[in-house]
């Protein structure tokens, strides 16, 4: 059994109350626009972490993380990226890894709004965690934790604060 954090969109900045609903995970993703490689590093030093860089993630974010990742949690194969769409609306590239991994959760960025959404046609479970940062066009701050146990993804839980 694992406990998750997932965030996306940092832009270079993590809040004290982020932080804080990170600690008690075992792993923290990162879904990209980490904004740089401090950042990074601040979410690194805390716990194991897994990220995809975003479109404004550059020079050293870029070379230190890919564009996207597949892997396997406990049961679940994973798929993250940062620009990736919605249900019925994934993007070329996303649509195609989807096809490739066909992975149980899809994981993706860059919209700065939370959705999580089943998607029964290709059997997965999407999150979109929305935004974590201070910059960009979202009102409030959010990210997720969220358990997984086997082939089980449960227990999902929101934070939500002002930007």
């Amino acid at each position: 059994m694992k406990k998750i954090g997932l965030l996306s969109d940092t832009h270079g900045y993590v809040s004290a109350k982020a932080l804080s609903f990170l600690s008690d995970c075992d792993e923290i993703w990162h879904a990209g626009d980490i904004g740089d490689i401090a950042t990074a590093n601040q979410l690194s030093a805390l716990k194991p972490f897994r990220a995809v860089y975003g479109n404004i993630d550059g020079g050293i974010v870029r070379t230190t993380y890919p564009l996207y990742q597949q892997f396997i949690c406990e049961e679940v194969s994973v798929l993250m990226i940062h620009i990736g769409g919605y249900p019925g609306r994934y993007t070329r590239e996303a649509s195609e890894l989807i096809k490739k991994f066909h992975p149980r959760l899809f994981i993706s960025g860059h919209s700065h709004i939370l959705k999580v959404v089943n998607d029964p046609k290709n059997n997965l479970l999407h999150i979109n965690p929305g935004a974590a940062g201070k910059y960009g066009i979202h009102t409030v701050a959010t990210l997720v934790r969220f358990v997984i146990d086997k082939a089980r993804i449960y227990d999902l839980e929101i934070l939500e604060h002002p930007k």
